[in-house]
């Protein structure tokens, strides 16, 4: 790994776990929410695997999750589009993607991700990772965008799948609905806060 990206990620995951663990008082709005390390690590090598370079992520936050994304993506010249509507984390997002050295690599795009979204069919843009980690009663709407604009091979993920558990009894719906699409193949692997991986296996 990229060893300014290490250092930032190294950061972040010591101000996350202080966060779940309630050692610091920061305000809902403003907590990174971020996925787990084991889940950063699982999806670099996965972003590896399949020789990832365009990658779209709606719910940046401050922007974990986007820096293991780019470091498996920087050395095949990939490019990240980000999504996030709280200018606040936008900001330390920014701070974080300077520090590592990372920045030309990550395009943020401020706004309502449907917005935004709808907007990238017109311009028949084309994703080989798509990650959802945003608000939670628009994930569907989320991933039935998100599939048209992914390629045969790309995969789907959405995390919160099993935790916190006030999202599981509608996200176990939600995998239920992917699981039933007879273009793609679904899993849910329980590692970090449980995450949905879809296949994409035809148009």
């Amino acid at each position: 790994m990229d060893s300014l990206i290490k250092n930032v990620i190294s950061r972040l995951t010591q101000e996350a776990q202080k966060e779940r663990m309630r050692e610091v008082d920061v305000p809902p709005e403003d907590r990174m929410l971020a996925i787990t390390q084991d889940t950063g690590e699982f999806f670099n090598i996965i972003l590896k695997a399949i020789k990832a370079k365009n990658i779209l992520e709606i719910g940046l936050s401050t922007g974990y999750s986007t820096l293991w994304f780019c470091d498996a993506i920087k050395e095949n010249s990939g490019k990240i589009i980000t999504i996030e509507k709280n200018q606040n984390k936008i900001l330390r997002a920014k701070k974080n993607f300077q520090e590592a050295g990372v920045e030309d690599f990550i395009d943020i795009r401020h706004g309502i991700a449907l917005n935004i979204l709808n907007g990238f069919l017109s311009e028949n843009k084309q994703f080989d990772f798509v990650f959802l980690d945003a608000d939670k009663e628009n994930t569907m709407k989320y991933f039935e965008i998100a599939l048209k604009m992914t390629r045969i091979g790309g995969i789907i993920a959405i995390d919160n799948m099993m935790y916190p558990e006030k999202y599981r009894s509608e996200m176990s719906v939600i995998s239920q609905r992917i699981q039933q699409i007879p273009n793609v193949q679904s899993s849910t692997v329980k590692i970090g806060n449980g995450e949905e991986i879809i296949l994409k296996l035809a148009d």
